[in-house]
Protein backbone atom coordinates (compact mmCIF):
# COMPACT_ATOMS: atom_id res chain seq x y z
CA UNK A 1 0.00 0.00 0.00
CA UNK A 2 2.85 2.38 0.90
CA UNK A 3 4.44 1.67 -2.49
CA UNK A 4 1.31 2.77 -4.39
CA UNK A 5 0.89 5.81 -2.16
CA UNK A 6 4.48 6.83 -2.88
CA UNK A 7 3.92 6.41 -6.63
CA UNK A 8 0.78 8.54 -6.42
CA UNK A 9 2.63 11.31 -4.54
CA UNK A 10 5.46 11.26 -7.10
CA UNK A 11 2.96 11.44 -9.99
CA UNK A 12 1.14 14.40 -8.44
CA UNK A 13 4.46 16.16 -7.81
CA UNK A 14 5.64 15.66 -11.40
CA UNK A 15 2.30 16.91 -12.78
CA UNK A 16 2.40 19.98 -10.55
CA UNK A 17 5.93 20.81 -11.76
CA UNK A 18 5.20 20.38 -15.45
CA UNK A 19 6.20 23.35 -17.54
CA UNK A 20 4.16 22.31 -20.54
CA UNK A 21 0.98 23.97 -21.70
CA UNK A 22 -1.21 21.71 -23.83
CA UNK A 23 -3.49 23.57 -26.21
CA UNK A 24 -6.08 22.46 -28.72
CA UNK A 25 -9.12 23.94 -30.38
CA UNK A 26 -10.88 24.93 -33.56
CA UNK A 27 -10.92 28.10 -35.65
CA UNK A 28 -13.90 28.00 -37.99
CA UNK A 29 -13.44 29.58 -41.39
CA UNK A 30 -9.66 29.49 -41.05
CA UNK A 31 -7.11 28.94 -43.79
CA UNK A 32 -4.69 25.98 -43.69
CA UNK A 33 -1.98 28.48 -44.63
CA UNK A 34 -2.39 30.27 -41.30
CA UNK A 35 -0.52 29.24 -38.17
CA UNK A 36 -1.01 29.87 -34.47
CA UNK A 37 1.98 30.94 -32.41
CA UNK A 38 2.41 31.58 -28.70
CA UNK A 39 4.98 34.12 -27.49
CA UNK A 40 5.91 35.06 -23.95
CA UNK A 41 4.61 38.62 -23.60
CA UNK A 42 6.97 39.72 -20.83
CA UNK A 43 10.17 38.26 -22.30
CA UNK A 44 13.00 40.18 -23.94
CA UNK A 45 13.53 37.96 -26.99
CA UNK A 46 9.96 37.34 -28.04
CA UNK A 47 10.56 34.32 -30.26
CA UNK A 48 7.61 31.99 -30.85
CA UNK A 49 7.50 29.15 -28.34
CA UNK A 50 5.51 27.00 -30.74
CA UNK A 51 4.14 27.19 -34.28
CA UNK A 52 0.93 25.18 -34.69
CA UNK A 53 -0.78 24.33 -37.95
CA UNK A 54 -4.51 23.96 -38.57
CA UNK A 55 -6.13 21.20 -40.59
CA UNK A 56 -8.68 21.83 -43.36
CA UNK A 57 -11.47 22.00 -40.76
CA UNK A 58 -9.63 24.49 -38.55
CA UNK A 59 -8.68 22.00 -35.83
CA UNK A 60 -5.31 22.35 -34.12
CA UNK A 61 -3.39 20.92 -31.20
CA UNK A 62 0.07 21.30 -29.76
CA UNK A 63 2.08 21.89 -26.62
CA UNK A 64 5.00 24.03 -25.55
CA UNK A 65 7.31 24.60 -22.62
CA UNK A 66 6.06 27.71 -20.84
CA UNK A 67 8.91 29.71 -19.24
CA UNK A 68 6.63 30.83 -16.40
CA UNK A 69 3.07 31.58 -15.37
CA UNK A 70 1.99 34.85 -16.92
CA UNK A 71 0.99 36.74 -20.02
CA UNK A 72 1.45 35.25 -23.47
CA UNK A 73 0.60 36.54 -26.91
CA UNK A 74 -1.39 34.55 -29.46
CA UNK A 75 -0.33 35.34 -33.04
CA UNK A 76 -2.64 34.42 -35.91
CA UNK A 77 -3.01 35.92 -39.39
CA UNK A 78 -0.93 38.99 -38.41
CA UNK A 79 -3.26 39.65 -35.48
CA UNK A 80 -2.40 39.43 -31.78
CA UNK A 81 -4.08 39.20 -28.43
CA UNK A 82 -3.12 38.44 -24.87
CA UNK A 83 -3.82 35.24 -23.00
CA UNK A 84 -2.89 34.35 -19.42
CA UNK A 85 -1.39 30.88 -19.02
CA UNK A 86 0.00 28.83 -16.19
CA UNK A 87 2.46 25.98 -16.61
CA UNK A 88 0.88 22.54 -16.65
CA UNK A 89 -2.48 23.76 -17.95
CA UNK A 90 -4.62 22.05 -20.59
CA UNK A 91 -6.74 24.54 -22.50
CA UNK A 92 -9.18 24.60 -25.37
CA UNK A 93 -9.50 27.67 -27.60
CA UNK A 94 -12.22 28.27 -30.15
CA UNK A 95 -12.99 31.17 -32.43
CA UNK A 96 -13.78 32.37 -35.93
CA UNK A 97 -11.07 32.95 -38.52
CA UNK A 98 -12.43 36.41 -39.32
CA UNK A 99 -12.06 37.71 -35.76
CA UNK A 100 -9.59 35.35 -34.01
CA UNK A 101 -7.64 36.09 -31.82
CA UNK A 102 -9.28 39.46 -31.21
CA UNK A 103 -12.21 37.37 -30.01
CA UNK A 104 -11.97 33.83 -28.67
CA UNK A 105 -13.54 31.47 -26.15
CA UNK A 106 -11.43 29.48 -23.69
CA UNK A 107 -12.47 26.39 -21.79
CA UNK A 108 -10.38 24.21 -19.55
CA UNK A 109 -7.87 25.18 -16.87
CA UNK A 110 -7.38 28.76 -18.03
CA UNK A 111 -11.06 29.76 -18.33
CA UNK A 112 -11.60 31.92 -15.24
CA UNK A 113 -8.34 33.85 -15.65
CA UNK A 114 -9.01 34.64 -19.28
CA UNK A 115 -12.66 35.48 -18.74
CA UNK A 116 -11.36 38.08 -16.28
CA UNK A 117 -8.72 39.28 -18.75
CA UNK A 118 -11.16 39.56 -21.66
CA UNK A 119 -13.67 41.38 -19.46
CA UNK A 120 -10.98 43.89 -18.55
CA UNK A 121 -9.95 44.34 -22.18
CA UNK A 122 -13.56 44.95 -23.22
CA UNK A 123 -14.04 47.54 -20.50
CA UNK A 124 -10.86 49.38 -21.48
CA UNK A 125 -11.89 49.39 -25.13
CA UNK A 126 -15.27 50.88 -24.30
CA UNK A 127 -13.94 53.22 -21.62
CA UNK A 128 -11.23 54.59 -23.88
CA UNK A 129 -13.85 56.01 -26.22
CA UNK A 130 -15.54 57.88 -23.39
CA UNK A 131 -12.45 59.69 -22.10
CA UNK A 132 -11.44 62.91 -23.85
CA UNK A 133 -7.69 62.60 -23.41
CA UNK A 134 -7.00 65.45 -25.80
CA UNK A 135 -8.91 67.81 -23.56
CA UNK A 136 -7.16 66.48 -20.46
CA UNK A 137 -3.72 66.80 -22.05
CA UNK A 138 -4.43 70.38 -23.10
CA UNK A 139 -5.64 71.49 -19.70
CA UNK A 140 -3.73 72.89 -16.73
CA UNK A 141 -1.86 70.47 -14.50
CA UNK A 142 -4.35 70.41 -11.59
CA UNK A 143 -7.26 69.68 -13.94
CA UNK A 144 -5.20 66.99 -15.66
CA UNK A 145 -4.25 65.29 -12.39
CA UNK A 146 -7.86 65.34 -11.20
CA UNK A 147 -8.98 63.74 -14.45
CA UNK A 148 -6.25 61.08 -14.39
CA UNK A 149 -7.04 60.18 -10.78
CA UNK A 150 -10.61 59.56 -11.92
CA UNK A 151 -9.41 57.41 -14.84
CA UNK A 152 -7.33 55.30 -12.45
CA UNK A 153 -10.22 54.96 -9.99
CA UNK A 154 -12.68 53.96 -12.74
CA UNK A 155 -10.37 51.27 -14.14
CA UNK A 156 -9.54 49.87 -10.70
CA UNK A 157 -13.23 49.77 -9.81
CA UNK A 158 -13.87 47.65 -12.89
CA UNK A 159 -10.91 45.39 -12.02
CA UNK A 160 -12.34 44.80 -8.54
CA UNK A 161 -15.81 44.04 -9.94
CA UNK A 162 -14.40 41.57 -12.46
CA UNK A 163 -12.28 39.94 -9.75
CA UNK A 164 -15.39 39.24 -7.68
CA UNK A 165 -17.19 37.86 -10.73
CA UNK A 166 -14.45 35.59 -12.14
CA UNK A 167 -12.12 34.93 -9.18
CA UNK A 168 -8.83 35.08 -11.13
CA UNK A 169 -5.54 33.88 -9.69
CA UNK A 170 -3.74 36.14 -7.25
CA UNK A 171 -0.81 36.54 -9.67
CA UNK A 172 -3.04 37.69 -12.53
CA UNK A 173 -4.88 40.16 -10.30
CA UNK A 174 -1.57 41.62 -9.12
CA UNK A 175 -0.40 41.88 -12.73
CA UNK A 176 -3.59 43.69 -13.71
CA UNK A 177 -3.27 46.17 -10.84
CA UNK A 178 0.29 46.94 -11.95
CA UNK A 179 -0.83 47.16 -15.57
CA UNK A 180 -3.27 49.91 -14.56
CA UNK A 181 -0.45 51.78 -12.83
CA UNK A 182 1.75 51.54 -15.92
CA UNK A 183 -1.06 52.86 -18.10
CA UNK A 184 -1.41 55.89 -15.82
CA UNK A 185 2.38 56.39 -15.65
CA UNK A 186 2.54 56.59 -19.43
CA UNK A 187 -0.25 59.17 -19.48
CA UNK A 188 1.69 61.21 -16.94
CA UNK A 189 4.87 60.94 -19.00
CA UNK A 190 3.03 62.03 -22.14
CA UNK A 191 1.60 65.04 -20.34
CA UNK A 192 4.94 66.06 -18.86
CA UNK A 193 6.65 65.93 -22.27
CA UNK A 194 3.90 67.57 -24.30
CA UNK A 195 2.33 70.11 -21.96
CA UNK A 196 5.03 72.76 -22.37
CA UNK A 197 4.85 72.93 -26.18
CA UNK A 198 1.05 72.53 -26.22
CA UNK A 199 0.44 75.28 -23.65
CA UNK A 200 3.05 77.67 -25.04
CA UNK A 201 4.99 77.44 -21.79
CA UNK A 202 8.37 75.86 -22.67
CA UNK A 203 9.61 76.33 -19.09
CA UNK A 204 6.87 74.11 -17.64
CA UNK A 205 8.07 71.70 -14.93
CA UNK A 206 5.91 69.12 -13.19
CA UNK A 207 4.81 70.03 -9.65
CA UNK A 208 5.56 68.11 -6.44
CA UNK A 209 2.02 66.70 -6.47
CA UNK A 210 2.65 65.37 -9.98
CA UNK A 211 5.95 63.75 -8.97
CA UNK A 212 4.49 62.32 -5.76
CA UNK A 213 1.75 60.69 -7.82
CA UNK A 214 4.36 59.10 -10.09
CA UNK A 215 6.31 57.81 -7.07
CA UNK A 216 3.17 56.29 -5.56
CA UNK A 217 2.37 54.47 -8.81
CA UNK A 218 5.87 52.97 -8.90
CA UNK A 219 5.56 51.18 -5.56
CA UNK A 220 6.12 47.78 -7.19
CA UNK A 221 8.95 48.60 -9.62
CA UNK A 222 10.64 45.22 -9.70
CA UNK A 223 7.46 43.32 -10.54
CA UNK A 224 6.49 45.86 -13.18
CA UNK A 225 9.84 45.81 -14.96
CA UNK A 226 9.80 41.99 -15.01
CA UNK A 227 6.26 41.51 -16.29
CA UNK A 228 5.16 44.61 -18.21
CA UNK A 229 7.17 45.66 -21.31
CA UNK A 230 5.28 48.97 -21.47
CA UNK A 231 6.85 49.89 -18.13
CA UNK A 232 10.31 49.32 -19.61
CA UNK A 233 9.40 51.65 -22.45
CA UNK A 234 8.19 54.18 -19.88
CA UNK A 235 11.54 54.04 -18.06
CA UNK A 236 13.44 54.48 -21.33
CA UNK A 237 11.33 57.49 -22.27
CA UNK A 238 12.02 59.06 -18.88
CA UNK A 239 15.79 58.59 -19.16
CA UNK A 240 16.09 59.56 -22.84
CA UNK A 241 17.08 63.23 -22.28
CA UNK A 242 19.76 62.23 -19.79
CA UNK A 243 21.06 59.46 -22.05
CA UNK A 244 21.24 61.82 -25.02
CA UNK A 245 23.47 64.17 -23.02
CA UNK A 246 25.66 61.24 -21.98
CA UNK A 247 25.90 60.00 -25.57
CA UNK A 248 26.91 63.40 -26.91
CA UNK A 249 29.65 63.68 -24.31
CA UNK A 250 31.00 60.14 -24.66
CA UNK A 251 30.74 59.24 -28.34
CA UNK A 252 32.80 61.97 -29.98
CA UNK A 253 35.32 60.50 -32.40
CA UNK A 254 34.16 56.92 -31.76
CA UNK A 255 32.69 55.86 -35.08
CA UNK A 256 32.43 52.14 -34.29
CA UNK A 257 30.52 52.57 -31.02
CA UNK A 258 27.20 50.71 -31.02
CA UNK A 259 24.07 52.04 -29.34
CA UNK A 260 24.05 48.99 -27.06
CA UNK A 261 27.65 49.58 -26.01
CA UNK A 262 26.99 53.22 -25.22
CA UNK A 263 23.79 52.45 -23.32
CA UNK A 264 25.54 49.71 -21.30
CA UNK A 265 28.19 52.24 -20.27
CA UNK A 266 25.49 54.76 -19.40
CA UNK A 267 23.63 52.30 -17.17
CA UNK A 268 26.79 51.73 -15.12
CA UNK A 269 26.55 55.37 -14.02
CA UNK A 270 22.97 54.94 -12.76
CA UNK A 271 23.21 53.82 -9.14
CA UNK A 272 19.49 54.36 -8.53
CA UNK A 273 18.41 51.69 -11.04
CA UNK A 274 18.27 48.05 -9.93
CA UNK A 275 20.28 45.39 -11.76
CA UNK A 276 17.03 43.73 -12.79
CA UNK A 277 15.83 46.91 -14.46
CA UNK A 278 19.24 47.42 -16.09
CA UNK A 279 19.12 43.92 -17.58
CA UNK A 280 15.66 44.41 -19.06
CA UNK A 281 16.37 47.92 -20.35
CA UNK A 282 19.69 46.96 -21.95
CA UNK A 283 18.05 43.92 -23.53
CA UNK A 284 15.30 46.12 -24.95
CA UNK A 285 17.80 48.56 -26.47
CA UNK A 286 19.90 45.73 -27.92
CA UNK A 287 16.86 44.17 -29.57
CA UNK A 288 15.77 47.47 -31.05
CA UNK A 289 19.10 48.94 -32.09
CA UNK A 290 21.72 46.30 -32.81
CA UNK A 291 20.19 42.87 -33.39
CA UNK A 292 18.94 42.76 -36.97
CA UNK A 293 19.54 40.66 -40.11
CA UNK A 294 22.22 42.89 -41.61
CA UNK A 295 24.34 43.36 -38.48
CA UNK A 296 28.03 43.03 -39.50
CA UNK A 297 29.99 40.10 -38.04
CA UNK A 298 32.20 42.36 -35.90
CA UNK A 299 29.11 43.97 -34.35
CA UNK A 300 27.54 40.58 -33.70
CA UNK A 301 30.56 39.54 -31.66
CA UNK A 302 30.61 42.87 -29.85
CA UNK A 303 26.94 42.47 -28.87
CA UNK A 304 27.61 38.92 -27.63
CA UNK A 305 30.37 40.23 -25.37
CA UNK A 306 28.07 42.91 -23.94
CA UNK A 307 25.37 40.30 -23.29
CA UNK A 308 27.92 38.10 -21.52
CA UNK A 309 29.47 40.85 -19.41
CA UNK A 310 26.61 43.25 -18.67
CA UNK A 311 23.47 41.10 -18.51
CA UNK A 312 23.40 39.33 -15.17
CA UNK A 313 20.05 37.51 -15.35
CA UNK A 314 20.66 34.04 -16.84
CA UNK A 315 17.25 33.82 -18.53
CA UNK A 316 17.54 37.23 -20.16
CA UNK A 317 21.08 36.39 -21.30
CA UNK A 318 19.90 33.10 -22.84
CA UNK A 319 16.87 34.69 -24.54
CA UNK A 320 18.98 37.44 -26.10
CA UNK A 321 21.51 34.97 -27.48
CA UNK A 322 18.70 32.86 -28.95
CA UNK A 323 17.17 35.91 -30.55
CA UNK A 324 20.51 37.07 -31.95
CA UNK A 325 21.11 33.65 -33.48
CA UNK A 326 17.59 33.52 -34.94
CA UNK A 327 17.95 36.96 -36.54
CA UNK A 328 21.58 36.94 -37.69
CA UNK A 329 22.25 33.21 -38.02
CA UNK A 330 25.00 30.94 -36.78
CA UNK A 331 28.54 32.21 -36.37
CA UNK A 332 30.44 32.25 -39.65
CA UNK A 333 33.37 29.85 -39.58
CA UNK A 334 31.86 27.40 -37.10
CA UNK A 335 31.05 23.81 -38.15
CA UNK A 336 27.53 23.46 -39.56
CA UNK A 337 25.47 21.48 -37.00
CA UNK A 338 24.32 18.01 -38.00
CA UNK A 339 20.67 17.13 -37.47
CA UNK A 340 18.19 14.32 -38.07
CA UNK A 341 16.95 14.44 -41.68
CA UNK A 342 15.20 11.89 -43.87
CA UNK A 343 14.63 11.50 -47.60
CA UNK A 344 11.32 10.60 -49.24
CA UNK A 345 12.33 6.93 -49.33
CA UNK A 346 12.83 6.93 -45.56
CA UNK A 347 16.62 6.78 -45.65
CA UNK A 348 18.53 9.00 -43.24
CA UNK A 349 20.50 11.91 -44.65
CA UNK A 350 23.51 13.72 -43.19
CA UNK A 351 24.63 17.21 -44.14
CA UNK A 352 28.22 15.99 -43.91
CA UNK A 353 27.61 14.03 -47.12
CA UNK A 354 28.29 17.35 -48.88
CA UNK A 355 31.79 17.76 -47.44
CA UNK A 356 34.25 18.69 -50.14
CA UNK A 357 31.76 20.89 -51.95
CA UNK A 358 29.95 24.05 -50.83
CA UNK A 359 26.19 23.83 -50.51
CA UNK A 360 23.10 25.88 -49.80
CA UNK A 361 20.60 24.92 -47.11
CA UNK A 362 17.10 26.02 -48.11
CA UNK A 363 14.45 25.88 -45.35
CA UNK A 364 10.83 26.04 -46.46
CA UNK A 365 7.26 24.93 -45.70
CA UNK A 366 4.11 24.57 -47.79
CA UNK A 367 2.24 27.15 -45.71
CA UNK A 368 4.65 29.97 -46.48
CA UNK A 369 2.61 32.33 -48.72
CA UNK A 370 5.48 33.65 -50.81
CA UNK A 371 7.36 30.53 -51.72
CA UNK A 372 5.70 29.44 -54.98
CA UNK A 373 5.21 32.89 -56.49
CA UNK A 374 8.37 34.69 -55.39
CA UNK A 375 11.01 32.25 -54.20
CA UNK A 376 10.90 29.24 -56.53
CA UNK A 377 11.41 31.16 -59.82
CA UNK A 378 14.52 32.86 -58.38
CA UNK A 379 15.73 29.61 -56.80
CA UNK A 380 15.62 27.90 -60.20
CA UNK A 381 17.86 30.62 -61.67
CA UNK A 382 20.33 30.35 -58.77
CA UNK A 383 20.49 26.55 -58.95
CA UNK A 384 20.92 26.50 -62.73
CA UNK A 385 23.77 28.97 -62.56
CA UNK A 386 25.74 27.45 -59.63
CA UNK A 387 24.83 23.74 -59.77
CA UNK A 388 28.11 22.70 -61.43
CA UNK A 389 30.12 24.00 -58.47
CA UNK A 390 27.91 23.47 -55.41
CA UNK A 391 25.12 21.36 -53.95
CA UNK A 392 21.64 22.31 -52.82
CA UNK A 393 19.79 20.77 -49.87
CA UNK A 394 16.10 21.59 -49.49
CA UNK A 395 14.92 21.10 -45.89
CA UNK A 396 11.15 20.88 -45.49
CA UNK A 397 9.68 21.83 -42.09
CA UNK A 398 6.03 20.94 -42.71
CA UNK A 399 4.07 19.22 -39.93
CA UNK A 400 4.05 15.74 -41.49
CA UNK A 401 6.16 13.66 -43.83
CA UNK A 402 3.15 13.20 -46.14
CA UNK A 403 2.90 16.97 -46.54
CA UNK A 404 6.64 17.09 -47.21
CA UNK A 405 6.31 14.57 -50.03
CA UNK A 406 3.43 16.51 -51.63
CA UNK A 407 5.16 19.86 -51.25
CA UNK A 408 8.60 18.83 -52.48
CA UNK A 409 7.18 16.94 -55.47
CA UNK A 410 5.11 19.96 -56.44
CA UNK A 411 7.36 22.93 -55.68
CA UNK A 412 10.80 21.48 -56.39
CA UNK A 413 10.06 19.26 -59.35
CA UNK A 414 12.91 19.45 -61.85
CA UNK A 415 15.20 21.51 -59.60
CA UNK A 416 18.55 19.84 -58.93
CA UNK A 417 19.28 19.09 -55.28
CA UNK A 418 18.48 16.83 -52.34
CA UNK A 419 14.98 16.95 -50.81
CA UNK A 420 14.88 16.05 -47.12
CA UNK A 421 12.39 16.26 -44.29
CA UNK A 422 13.01 17.52 -40.76
CA UNK A 423 11.07 15.21 -38.44
CA UNK A 424 8.88 17.39 -36.23
CA UNK A 425 8.71 20.29 -38.68
CA UNK A 426 9.09 23.61 -36.88
CA UNK A 427 9.85 21.73 -33.66
CA UNK A 428 12.58 19.66 -35.33
CA UNK A 429 16.16 19.37 -34.24
CA UNK A 430 17.50 21.22 -37.27
CA UNK A 431 15.00 24.09 -36.95
CA UNK A 432 16.20 24.70 -33.40
CA UNK A 433 19.89 24.39 -34.24
CA UNK A 434 19.67 26.80 -37.17
CA UNK A 435 17.20 29.23 -35.56
CA UNK A 436 14.41 28.63 -38.07
CA UNK A 437 11.10 30.31 -37.21
CA UNK A 438 7.94 30.97 -39.17
CA UNK A 439 8.70 34.68 -39.55
CA UNK A 440 11.89 33.96 -41.54
CA UNK A 441 10.69 31.26 -43.92
CA UNK A 442 11.89 30.57 -46.49
CA UNK A 443 15.52 31.15 -45.51
CA UNK A 444 18.92 30.21 -46.83
CA UNK A 445 22.30 29.43 -45.27
CA UNK A 446 25.53 28.79 -47.19
CA UNK A 447 28.01 26.12 -46.02
CA UNK A 448 31.55 25.97 -47.39
CA UNK A 449 33.39 22.90 -48.74
CA UNK A 450 34.84 22.19 -45.28
CA UNK A 451 31.37 22.00 -43.72
CA UNK A 452 31.59 25.38 -41.99
CA UNK A 453 29.01 28.17 -41.90
CA UNK A 454 29.84 30.64 -44.67
CA UNK A 455 26.97 33.12 -44.40
CA UNK A 456 24.34 34.62 -42.16
CA UNK A 457 20.73 33.58 -42.63
CA UNK A 458 19.20 35.15 -45.73
CA UNK A 459 15.51 35.50 -46.54
CA UNK A 460 15.99 36.95 -50.01
CA UNK A 461 17.91 35.18 -52.79
CA UNK A 462 18.39 38.47 -54.59
CA UNK A 463 20.55 40.10 -51.91
CA UNK A 464 23.92 41.24 -53.35
CA UNK A 465 25.77 39.94 -50.26
CA UNK A 466 24.47 36.42 -50.87
CA UNK A 467 25.48 36.52 -54.53
CA UNK A 468 28.97 37.71 -53.54
CA UNK A 469 29.36 34.75 -51.16
CA UNK A 470 28.18 32.26 -53.79
CA UNK A 471 30.58 33.70 -56.36
CA UNK A 472 33.49 33.50 -53.93
CA UNK A 473 32.83 29.87 -52.95
CA UNK A 474 32.24 28.62 -56.49
CA UNK A 475 34.65 30.74 -58.49
CA UNK A 476 31.79 31.76 -60.78
CA UNK A 477 30.59 35.27 -61.48
CA UNK A 478 26.84 35.81 -61.52
CA UNK A 479 25.34 38.45 -63.82
CA UNK A 480 24.95 41.74 -62.00
CA UNK A 481 21.44 43.04 -61.36
CA UNK A 482 20.10 46.42 -60.42
CA UNK A 483 20.35 46.51 -56.60
CA UNK A 484 17.11 48.52 -56.49
CA UNK A 485 15.18 45.59 -57.95
CA UNK A 486 13.59 43.47 -55.27
CA UNK A 487 13.48 39.91 -56.52
CA UNK A 488 11.32 38.57 -53.72
CA UNK A 489 8.64 41.09 -52.78
CA UNK A 490 7.46 40.93 -49.21
CA UNK A 491 10.35 38.84 -47.94
CA UNK A 492 12.48 41.63 -46.54
CA UNK A 493 12.54 41.46 -42.75
CA UNK A 494 11.96 44.75 -41.00
CA UNK A 495 14.04 44.45 -37.83
CA UNK A 496 11.87 47.02 -36.06
CA UNK A 497 8.67 45.08 -36.62
CA UNK A 498 9.35 41.37 -36.66
CA UNK A 499 7.65 39.10 -34.26
CA UNK A 500 10.93 37.46 -33.36
CA UNK A 501 10.94 39.45 -30.66
CA UNK A 502 12.91 42.38 -31.22
CA UNK A 503 10.20 44.19 -29.51
CA UNK A 504 8.18 43.11 -26.48
CA UNK A 505 4.52 42.66 -27.17
CA UNK A 506 1.88 44.56 -25.22
CA UNK A 507 -1.26 44.57 -27.32
CA UNK A 508 -3.83 45.08 -24.56
CA UNK A 509 -6.23 47.99 -25.09
CA UNK A 510 -5.70 51.08 -22.98
CA UNK A 511 -7.61 54.34 -22.53
CA UNK A 512 -4.82 56.14 -24.38
CA UNK A 513 -6.31 54.93 -27.68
Amino acid sequence: MKKYLLLFIITVFVMSCSKKVEVKGKITGSSPLERIEFVEASGVGTLPLVNIGLDKNGNFSGSFEAPKDGMYVINYANRQNLIYLERGQKINISGNGATFPNEYIITGDAKKNNDFLQGSQKFLGDYGTSVNLGQLMGGDESTFLKGIHKVEADINKNVDELAKKFNPSKALLEWKKNDVKVTILNLLANYEMSHGPMSGNPSYKASKAFKDYETKLEDDKEAMVKTIPLYRQYLLVKMTPDFQKYAEANSKGKTDLTTSELFAQYLKTKKDISQTAKDYLLAFVMAQADIHPTTPANKIEKIKKIIDSDIKDATIKSDLLKMQMAITGLKIGEPAPEAALVKQDGKAYKLSENKGKPYMLFFYASWNPYISEATIPVLKEVVNFYKSKMNFVYVNVDDTKDQFVKTSNSLLKGIQGVNVYAEGGMESDIAKKYGVYGFKLPCFVIIDKDGKIASRSFVNLGEPELVTILDKLTGLSAPKVDPNIQLQPGLQIDPSAQQAAPQPANPQPAPTK
